[in-house]
């Protein structure tokens, strides 16, 4: 086992989190606890660390905060969502400016859900996450560890609610205005709602005209 497993050091990151885990991870650090029988020593540099805590979900204004934070550590290195936020977006998932967990914006290596986390379940995590990190330290040793490209432009309209993104969902009301269809029926497309419309016209610009045709007739007829 590496020194890295026998002693990691931590640095914590509270992505937008109620506060509720963060509280929860310090208390892991207490005497109560004492995360750091462990070996385990929380750090606020990047370079310093081997494990990465991170708390809340991620937004369009801390994603490329965490990214940088995940970029500047040295490898091997192993990142933890803490709490159900971390892990998936949790209630604040629909939320407009909202991405969703960490893996969209690094990856994840061990997830530990929970509302708030406990203490004891971030401890657990962390030593979870010291078997991986010694996976990582001997497949960076035989030259078999890759570097991972971090996703770019990543945008709450890209996340996905119902099975389909909200920008999916935005460009199918505009087409629906265009359209001027306030509500598709099920198993009819946009274009066979527009056709229907465009057909409906013309047969109403039609009768206009056999009218108008009709009228012109009765006053000449009138007039003789």
């Amino acid at each position: 086992m590496s020194y890295s497993s026998k002693s990691p050091w931590v640095i914590h990151y509270d992505a937008s989190s109620c506060n509720g885990c963060d509280i929860e991870v310090l208390a892991s650090l207490t005497p109560l606890f004492d995360v750091e029988r462990f070996g385990i020593i929380n750090t606020g540099n990047p370079k310093h660390a081997d494990v990465f805590l991170v708390t809340g979900s991620v937004n369009e204004r801390n994603i490329t905060t965490l990214q940088q934070i995940y970029e500047q550590m040295l490898e091997p290195k192993v990142v933890i969502a803490c709490g159900i936020c971390a892990c998936t977006g949790g209630v604040f998932k629909e939320c407009y400016n909202t991405l969703g967990g960490v893996d969209v914006a690094i990856p994840v290596d061990v997830y530990a859900p929970g509302c708030a986390i406990r203490p004891e379940a971030i401890i657990d995590a962390v030593v979870r996450g010291l078997g991986v990190l010694e996976q990582k330290r001997q497949a960076l040793a035989a030259g078999e560890l890759k570097p991972i490209l971090l996703p770019e432009g990543v945008s709450a309209a890209d996340k996905l609610l119902n099975g389909t993104s909200l920008r999916s969902q935005a460009q199918q009301a505009t087409l629906d205005a265009i359209a001027g269809v306030s509500q598709t029926p099920a198993g009819t497309s946009v274009q066979a709602a527009r056709g229907k419309k465009i057909a409906k016209g013309a047969s109403a610009r039609t009768a206009q005209t056999t009218e108008s045709t009709e009228n012109a007739s009765a006053s000449t007829e009138d007039k003789e």
